[in-house]
């Protein structure tokens, strides 16, 4: 064989490679049930349950931060970060929590969330029959 093949082939392995390493740390998101099942570290998706409200106090702990979330099936789990509020918490419209779930609690350590867009200040209204109402 040329000195080139080889050098050819050697340069395919090696990124086959590095695309089968990438795939094999993809997550997918998960709720609150498969994080309890899981050892590992999960990516949950859901919503503040504002109802249940928050527990911070930066006076007697600030890296303590507590809230209730409504996973994607509809179950409401308590969640504990360690760490202080994000700021516009209170604004956030999805959140996405890293973290492992013990004795029940979801335990974040990481909190991802999205804002709502400061371009979508009008909300339309669609009729019925697929028309946007002025």
């Amino acid at each position: 064989m040329k000195k080139s093949a080889i050098i050819g082939l050697i340069t395919i392995a090696i990124c086959v490679g590095f695309l089968v390493s990438l795939n094999a740390d993809t997550n997918t998101y998960a709720n609150f049930t498969e994080a309890a099942a899981s050892d590992r570290e999960e990516h949950v998706m859901g919503y503040w349950e504002k109802t249940k409200g928050m527990e911070y106090d930066p006076h007697v702990d600030a890296n303590s931060f507590g809230f209730f979330m409504k996973d994607q099936t509809g179950k409401v789990n308590k969640v504990i970060y360690n760490g202080t509020k994000p700021q516009d918490f209170e604004k956030s419209e999805k959140l996405v929590l890293i973290g492992k779930m013990e004795n029940n609690v979801f335990y974040a350590s990481k909190i991802l969330m999205k804002c709502p867009s400061k371009y979508n200040n009008e909300l339309v209204e669609i009729n019925q029959d697929g028309t946007a109402k002025s």
